[in-house]
């Protein structure tokens, strides 16, 4: 038997199993990033939204104060473009006056799967006046 003989069924296989196995390995890199994305961008709402609560919560604030301070750390980050909605509105938790400010965005989507808007609302205690 001849060496050049051996294996002759296998000659070309790896193309075709590239071909099949590159777009599986593209869908999940893409899922990896959609993933990471929709992170990043939950985390920066949500610490938005916390810190726009705190500055309308501050003694003599009003709610306005709460969006222009969330509006302000969004202006100066990725999330800035996917923002539709900021509110700020006085609240009662358990008993307790609390600052809410509440962002809508729309979620940047690498593919059309998942939701596609996001809402993440922030409480801060009511100082005294």
């Amino acid at each position: 038997m001849r060496r050049s003989d051996e294996g002759r069924g296998d000659h070309g296989s790896a193309v075709v199993e590239f071909a099949l196995v590159a777009p599986l390995v593209l869908l999940l890199a893409l899922a990896v990033v959609q993933v990471a994305l929709v992170l990043e961008v939950r985390a920066t709402l949500t610490s938005a939204a916390a810190e726009g609560a705190r500055a309308a919560a501050l003694a003599g604030a009003d709610p306005a104060a709460g969006v222009r301070r969330a509006r302000t750390l969004l202006s100066q980050n990725v999330a800035a473009s996917v923002v539709r909605q900021v509110s700020a509105v006085r609240a009662t938790v358990h008993g307790l006056p609390v600052m809410a400010v509440r962002i809508e965005a729309t979620l940047p989507l690498v593919g059309l799967l998942g939701p596609s808007t996001m809402t993440v609302v922030g409480h801060a205690l009511q100082e005294a006046q």
